[in-house]
C-alpha cells in the first residue's frame, strides 16, 4: 500500500465500529477461541485470556483508527513521549474499564461458566519496565489518552523483562522473564514501517557541486528496527492513544552460504547479534559488552524513533523542515533516551541537507528533557573512545556542539577555566566521558524536575551552572499517578464507595475526591464504618497474596506496614528493617505495654550487579525467618518478603496498606509515586521530608503524615561531622539493634554474611546517614502504632489522604507538560 496501512491511511473508507453487548462478546470470543486459536473449553487457560483479549481489541480499533486519523491532519501538533520503560502491567481489564464494557465481558463469559478475574489473572505482566520511571511512562501515556492529547509513546519491545525475581535460601534469584513466550495479543506489527540503525563504520567528508561541506557515515553495521503498536484506550472517550514499541533484527537473517559450509552458528550469527538489542530490559552493564549493549538500546530507540516521526512529518510535508518545530515535541524520559539530541542534528544535517544553525535551531525548539534522579553517579555517561566506535558520526556532532557551547560560556564568564570543565559535554578527568544529561540540557528548550524540592535541589546543587546560564529553561512537573489505574481498577471496593457516596466524576477529575472531607467534618460514622469494612476487604486480599507467594499469615487486625520499591541503599530499606528488629526486641524484653500489632511487607528487586541491594534482601528474609518463627513473638509481629514485586501485585497490595513506608535520605529521591498511590488508597504515610513526600505532606497537613529524619540542607551539614559509633553509643535502642545484628543472631550458621551491611551502616561515610535518622523513625513508628490503635482518628487520617490526592493524577501532570512544554491542542 506504497508506506501506508489502515491506520495511517486517511483516504481508506472507515471500518466499523463492533457492537459490545453481552450476546456479541461471547460470541466473538467463542469464534477466536474455537476458529482463531483452535481451542476449546478444557484447554490451557491462558487461550481463554488470548481469544477474549482479541475481543477486546477488536473494539479498540476503530476508535483506534479514528484517533490516529484525528492526530495526523497536517495542522495538528503532536508530542512523541521517548522513554527506555513504559511499565504498562496487565492491559485486559484496563481496556475493559476505559471501555466501560466490563459488566458486559463477565456476563458474556459466565455462558461459559468462565469467571473474568480469572481470565485476567492468566496475562503476563508485561516486561517492558521495572520501577517508577516505567511506571510514570504508562501512567502518563493513560493520562494522554483520557484528556485526548496528541501524543505518541516510544519505546522497546522487550522480549525479556528484566528478570523474574525467586527467593532461595534467602537469596535473590534471577530468571527470565519471557513475557512473549505466548504472544502479546495487544500489538499490531508494522514491518512496512522499519527503519534501518546505525553503528560503527566512519565518516566521510566532501563537498557538494556548490562546494558546501557534508559527511556521509558509511561501512557501518545495520540492524533493522521493526514497529509494534499497543493501543492506550482513554478513559470512555472513544479516544486510542498509540505506543509504538521497536524489534531489533538483522538486514539479513540468515547467511545460506554459511549454513552450506557447514559453518550453522556463524549462518544465524548476525541476525543473533542484532536481536541482542531488544532481547533484555537492562542488560547487566557491569561488563564492556554489557555497557556497548546499553548504549546501543539507547541509540536504537532515538534513531528509530525519530526517523519514524520523520516519515510522518514527509507524509504531509515534503522535505520541507522550516516548520517542523512548530507541530512537533520530543519528551525525552531522563537521561537514557537522550542521544536523540545529537541523532536529530545528524539526520537534519546529513539526511536533509539543513544547515548547522537550521539544523541546531529545529532541535533546541523541540527537544525537552525530565531528569529524574539528584544521584549524580545515576546520570549516565558514555566513553568518548566507545562512542566514537559504535556512533562515529555522532560523536563528532557531539564534539562540535561542545565547541560552541564552550565557547558561549567563555564569552558569558570570560577566564573562568573551572567553570568550563564543569559544564563541558566531556568530562575530562581520568577517561574521556561524554555527559549525556549535559546534552540533554544544551540541546533542549526545557528541563524539568520531577517534585518541587527535586527541581529546587536541580537549580541550586546538580545542574546550577546550566541555572545560571538559562533560568528560564528550568521548570517543575511533580509526578502523578493515573486514578483510573489505581484506584478505579486497582481498588474496586473503594471505588465503589465512592461513586455511592461522591458520584463517580473523581475518575476522570480527581480533584472532586475532595468532597469527601465532609464526612471527616461530620464526623459521619457510619461512613467510616464502610470505610473500614472497605480496608479490611482489601487488607484479606493482601494477606492472601502474602500467605499464598511467602507462606506468612497475615492479621488482618494488624496494621499493614508496607515498603515495596526498587531495592537501593538510598531508598533505605535498611532503616525499615532496622526498625523490624528494634521492635522484636522489645518483645522479647516483654515491653509489649500498648502494643499494636504489626505486619511488614517489604518487596522490590536489586539489580543483579548490585551486591548491597542484594544483601539486603538477604538480610530481610533472614530477619524475617527468625521473628516469623519465634514462639515469643506470635501475631505481635509478622515480617515478610514479597518476590518478583510487579504492578499487578501493587494492584493489591496499595488498597490493602495502613501504612506507606517512604523513607529515603532526604534530598535523594526525586520524586517518588509509589507513596501517591499508596495515598489515593487511604493508606497514611511515614516519611522524611523528601521527594513527593513533601508536596503529600503539605496536601494532607501534618497531623495526618508522619514526618521523621533530617531535611536535605540538615543532611549536607551532618555529613562533615557525622558519628554514627557516637549515635551507637548514646541511644540504648539502636544499641540493642546492632548487638543483635553483629552477634549472629539472624545468621548463626551464616558467619559474616551480613559484615558489609554493618559495616555500611557505621561508616562515617555511609551517604545515606542510616542511623541519623534512626531514633526520629522509632519515634514517628511508636506514633504511627499509637496512632492505629485509635481507630476512629486512624480512619479520619485515611479517609483525608484519599481526600486531599486529587492534585496528585497524572491527569494534572499532564496539564502542565501541555500548558509549559508542549503547547497541544486537545481535540
Amino acid at each position: 500500500m506504497n508506506d501506508k496501512d489502515w491506520i495511517e491511511d486517511n483516504t481508506i473508507s472507515e471500518i466499523e465500529p463492533l457492537p459490545a453487548d453481552t450476546r456479541s462478546m461471547a460470541e466473538g470470543f467463542n469464534r477466536y477461541l474455537r476458529n482463531h486459536l483452535g481451542h476449546f473449553m478444557g484447554f490451557v487457560p491462558y487461550y481463554l485470556y488470548e481469544a477474549l483479549a482479541l475481543t477486546v481489541r477488536d473494539r479498540i480499533m476503530y476508535p483506534w483508527h479514528q484517533t490516529w486519523q484525528r492526530y495526523n491532519q497536517p495542522d495538528t501538533r503532536k508530542a512523541y513521549y521517548l522513554s527506555l520503560e513504559f511499565l504498562i502491567g496487565r492491559a485486559l481489564g484496563n481496556h475493559l474499564l476505559n471501555l466501560n464494557i466490563k459488566d458486559q465481558t463477565h456476563d458474556a463469559l459466565l455462558d461459559f461458566s468462565v469467571e473474568l478475574e480469572d481470565v485476567i489473572d492468566e496475562e503476563p505482566d508485561a516486561g517492558l519496565g521495572n520501577g517508577g520511571l516505567g511506571r510514570l511512562a504508562a501512567c502518563f501515556m493513560d493520562s494522554c489518552a483520557s484528556l485526548d492529547l496528541p501524543v505518541i509513546g516510544y519505546g522497546i519491545r522487550y522480549e525479556y523483562g528484566m528478570f523474574r525475581q525467586l527467593i532461595e535460601k534467602g537469596f535473590q534469584v534471577e530468571e527470565p522473564d519471557h513475557w512473549l513466550r505466548d504472544g502479546n495479543p495487544w500489538e499490531v506489527a508494522r514491518p512496512e514501517f522499519e527503519q534501518t540503525i546505525h553503528f560503527g563504520g566512519r565518516t566521510e567528508h566532501f563537498h557538494d557541486q556548490e562546494g558546501v561541506e557534508h559527511v556521509r557515515w558509511v561501512d557501518t553495521e545495520d540492524v533493522i528496527a521493526i514497529p509494534y503498536d499497543m493501543p492506550i484506550s482513554g478513559y470512555r472517550n472513544q479516544n486510542v492513544n498509540t505506543l509504538r514499541l521497536w524489534k531489533a533484527t538483522a538486514t539479513e537473517l540468515f547467511s545460506l552460504a554459511d549454513f552450506n559450509a557447514g559453518s550453522y552458528s556463524e549462518a544465524v550469527e548476525a541476525k543473533n547479534d542484532a536481536e541482542h538489542i531488544t532481547t533484555v530490559l537492562y542488560p547487566n552493564d557491569a561488563s564492556e559488552s554489557g555497557k556497548e549493549l546499553r548504549l546501543k538500546q539507547q541509540y536504537f530507540l532515538a534513531s528509530a524513533s525519530i526517523k519514524d516521526v520523520m516519515r510522518l512529518w514527509e507524509r504531509t510535508h515534503a522535505d520541507d523542515y522550516s516548520c517542523f518545530a512548530e507541530f512537533n515535541v520530543f519528551q525525552m524520559n531522563d537521561t537514557h533516551p537522550t542521544i536523540a539530541v545529537a541523532e536529530l542534528m545528524r539526520i537534519l544535517m546529513d539526511d536533509k541537507r539543513l544547515t548547522w544553525d537550521e539544523a541546531w535551531k529545529i532541535t533546541t525548539s523541540t527537544m525537552a528533557y525530565t531528569n529524574h534522579t539528584l544521584l549524580p553517579e545515576a546520570l549516565e555517561t558514555w566513553p568518548v573512545d566507545m562512542m566514537q566506535r559504535l556512533l562515529p558520526r555522532l560523536m563528532e556532532i557531539i564534539f562540535h556542539i561542545n565547541e560552541l557551547f564552550l565557547h558561549d560560556i567563555s564569552m558569558k564568564w570570560p577566564g573562568d577555566s573551572e567553570r568550563q570543565a564543569r559544564m563541558s559535554l566531556i568530562a575530562e578527568d581520568g577517561q574521556k566521558r561524554v555527559r549525556m544529561a549535559y546534552l540533554a540540557i544544551v540541546g533542549s528548550f526545557s528541563v524539568n524536575g520531577v517534585a518541587a524540592l527535586h527541581s529546587k535541589l536541580l537549580c541550586e546543587g546538580l545542574f546550577r551552572d546550566f541555572y545560571e546560564l538559562w533560568p528560564e529553561k528550568f521548570n517543575n512537573k511533580t509526578n502523578g499517578v493515573t486514578p483510573r489505574r489505581w484506584i478505579a481498577y486497582a481498588n474496586p471496593e473503594l471505588s465503589a464507595l465512592l461513586n455511592d457516596k461522591i458520584g463517580d466524576e473523581w475518575v476522570s477529575d480527581l480533584s472532586k475526591i475532595k468532597s469527601l472531607e465532609s464526612f471527616v467534618a461530620n464526623n459521619d460514622q457510619a461512613f467510616f464504618k464502610q470505610w473500614d469494612d472497605v480496608k479490611r476487604a482489601n487488607k484479606q486480599r493482601l494477606a492472601d497474596l502474602v500467605v499464598d507467594a511467602c507462606g506468612v499469615v497475615f492479621d488482618v487486625n494488624s496494621m499493614f506496614d508496607v515498603q515495596v520499591k526498587r531495592i537501593h541503599e538510598y531508598k533505605r530499606q535498611l532503616l525499615n528493617i532496622l526498625h523490624v528488629i528494634h521492635c522484636y526486641w522489645r518483645i522479647k524484653q516483654d515491653d509489649v505495654d500498648e502494643w499494636t500489632n504489626r505486619a511488614v511487607l517489604i518487596g522490590g528487586k536489586a539489580a543483579p550487579g548490585y551486591h548491597m541491594a542484594k544483601l539486603i534482601i538477604k538480610l530481610v528474609n533472614n530477619v524475617a525467618d527468625v521473628i516469623n518463627n519465634d514462639p515469643d513473638v506470635g501475631d505481635r509481629l509478622k515480617v515478610a518478603f514479597l518476590p518478583d514485586y510487579n504492578v499487578s501485585k501493587m494492584e493489591i497490595i496499595c488498597p490493602g496498606t495502613d501504612l506507606s513506608e517512604q523513607v529515603s535520605t532526604a534530598g535523594k529521591e526525586a520524586s517518588g509515586t509509589g507513596n501517591m498511590k499508596f495515598m489515593m488508597n487511604g493508606a497514611v504515610t511515614i516519611g522524611t521530608y523528601d521527594g513527593a513526600n513533601i508536596e503529600i505532606l503539605e496536601a494532607v497537613g501534618e497531623e495526618n503524615f508522619f514526618l521523621f529524619g533530617l531535611k536535605a540542607d540538615e543532611v549536607e551539614a551532618t555529613r562533615h561531622q557525622y558519628d554514627p559509633q557516637a549515635i551507637i553509643d548514646n541511644d540504648e535502642d539502636l544499641k540493642a539493634v546492632i548487638q543483635l545484628l553483629e552477634s549472629g543472631h539472624f545468621n548463626l550458621f551464616e558467619p559474616h554474611i551480613f559484615d558489609d551491611i554493618i559495616g555500611s551502616v557505621k561508616s562515617p561515610h555511609d551517604p545515606w546517614l542510616t542511623l541519623a535518622d534512626f531514633r526520629s523513625y522509632v519515634d514517628a513508628q511508636d506514633m504511627a502504632a499509637a496512632t492505629y490503635r485509635d481507630r476512629e482518628k486512624w480512619l479520619k487520617m485515611s479517609v483525608l489522604n484519599t481526600a486531599n490526592s486529587g492534585f496528585f493524577s497524572t491527569d494534572r501532570t499532564m496539564q502542565e507538560y501541555n500548558r509549559d512544554i508542549w503547547k497541544l491542542k486537545q481535540s
